[in-house]
């Protein structure tokens, strides 16, 4: 199989997921009909009344991890899904505790010269599987393009801004990896799906 066949089967997969994804995404947004004849409840009667949460309400409140920065910056890791295609994809908050407005630093998007000529991203983010002692890098598109949150360069303060990071999977009994960023402290995840 050659190197060429190989990167256009990743890039297919890898544009199959995200579309899937997308497809996803809209099919659970969407209005549907017939939500007239349902009564409104606030969100903290919902909680406090129901057996059964939304799907909002079943998403913890908690991370699964904090990671502290420079400057004030922070990552709070909010999910890590295993997806079917063989990827894990993080997502989470970058957040600036700070009192002032600050520029994200370079360091982020990682050394390689084929992800950092793509602009700011995630790009340096790995999982560690401690277990199986492997590293996992930040998943790239045909182009080379990190399969990160992209083009963030400033967060003012206060401010937040929802990021993600795809990687291969670690294989399916692996559950627990350690998450690095560069300039954060690392920090134990775990995956679900």
């Amino acid at each position: 199989m050659s190197i060429r066949f190989t990167a256009k089967a990743r890039g297919g997969l890898v544009a199959l997921t995200v579309a899937t994804g997308l497809a996803l995404g809209v099919a659970g947004c969407g209005g549907g009909g017939g939500d007239d004849k349902k009564p409104e409840r606030s969100a903290s009667a919902s909680k406090a009344g129901s057996s059964r949460p939304s799907a909002q309400e079943g998403q913890s409140d908690k991370p699964l991890a904090e990671l502290n920065g420079p400057k004030g910056l922070m990552l709070d890791i909010t999910s890590a899904v295993r997806d079917a295609g063989g990827f894990v994809t993080v997502s989470g908050n970058l957040k600036n505790d700070s009192a002032k407005a600050l520029n994200i630093p370079a360091q982020l998007s990682g050394n390689e010269t084929e992800i950092i000529r793509n602009g700011p991203s995630f790009g340096g983010a790995t999982l560690v599987d401690t277990k199986g002692k492997k590293r996992y890098y930040v998943l790239r598109d045909t182009d080379g393009r990190p399969l990160t949150t992209t083009g963030v360069s400033s967060i003012k303060s206060g401010g937040t801004v929802p990021v993600f990071m795809q990687f291969p999977a670690p294989p399916a009994d692996t559950g627990q990896v350690s998450f690095q960023l560069p300039m954060f402290s690392p920090a134990d995840i775990t995956i679900s799906g």
